[in-house]
């Protein structure tokens, strides 16, 4: 695939565009502080996503799965501009959550968390996913898969308290916020670890109510919270952090008092080049000069 990069202004976040015939898929690299202390890449699974997610650039475009060697040339690339050996980075992360939705191509996605582990032996990989209803058909061998590489973690994107709000917002066939508990569950018992679900707050669902539902489906014995942002297609990340950030500490301070161990995504710098998950411009410009991916 051919590489661009596009880099924020503050230097701390860089975006990478993959194209090939077929194909456009992006990646974005944080640095915070320096990447010696923490390297965050979060990497593309589809090229475009069939999930249809309301506040999602990207999410009624879809193209096709990627290949594990195309995910993995992702996390290569994007290590290729870092300044430090991978080796000695203190806290590495690979997340599977830029575009495409990790379940629905679980066999490559798969494939590359074997060889990204046998790559990079101290970064955690990450899959963040909305819980497809063929989620469950995965989960005894991703159970195994995770005990295999303790390495590997699981974050639901929620979002909602209720499955009608939540409906509203990820349209397609999805497991209910029960189910959602139940499989989280499951990969708790099974592995010994603790998945997360991840809520972006916003007016209309950071009431107390919320919390207490919150609470109610997801066991603080079993469970973290990720507090993030919900960012529009046209607006930055520093522009929704900025205009949100009272709301999630207040939501966060709920939580907390429920029990839940909260806590909050705030990515590094300004991100100005559309990298934000959901935004990915470059992608949604590409699909429209080419006339290709619907759902």
């Amino acid at each position: 695939m051919e590489k661009r990069i596009f880099k924020s202004s503050d230097t701390n976040v860089m975006k990478f565009v993959f194209t090939g015939d077929d194909i456009a898929v992006e990646a974005v690299l944080y640095r915070y502080g320096n990447f010696k202390v923490r390297t965050v890449i979060c990497c593309s699974t589809q090229c475009g996503c069939p999930m249809g997610c309301k506040f999602c650039g990207t999410g009624k475009m879809f193209v096709r799965s990627l290949t594990a060697e195309e995910i993995e040339e992702q996390v290569h690339s994007a290590l290729e501009e870092i300044d430090c050996d991978t080796a000695d980075i203190e806290k590495f992360q690979i997340m599977f959550m830029s575009m495409g939705e990790p379940f629905l191509n679980y066999e490559n996605v798969k494939r590359a968390i074997v060889d990204l582990h046998a790559d990079y032996p101290n970064a955690q990989l990450l899959i963040s996913t909305v819980a497809p209803t063929t989620l469950p058909e995965h989960m005894d061998d991703f159970i195994k898969l995770s005990n295999e590489i303790d390495k590997v973690g699981l974050q639901f994107s929620v979002h909602e308290s209720t499955d009608e709000a939540r409906g509203l917002l990820v349209p397609s066939r999805t497991l209910t916020l029960r189910g959602i508990s139940e499989m989280g569950e499951k990969w708790a018992i099974g592995t010994g670890r603790r998945p997360f679900f991840n809520y972006c707050v916003h007016e209309g669902n950071d009431t107390q109510e919320d919390a207490d539902r919150l609470a109610s489906l997801f066991a603080p014995s079993v469970w973290e919270a990720t507090l993030s942002v919900i960012c529009e297609k046209d607006e930055t990340m520093k522009a929704s952090i900025d205009r949100q950030l009272d709301r999630i500490n207040a939501f966060s301070s709920k939580l907390l008092g429920k029990g839940i161990s909260v806590r909050v995504f705030n990515p590094a710098g300004q991100d100005d080049i559309g990298g934000g998950c959901g935004q990915l411009w470059f992608f949604q410009k590409w699909r429209k000069e080419h006339a290709v991916g619907s759902v």
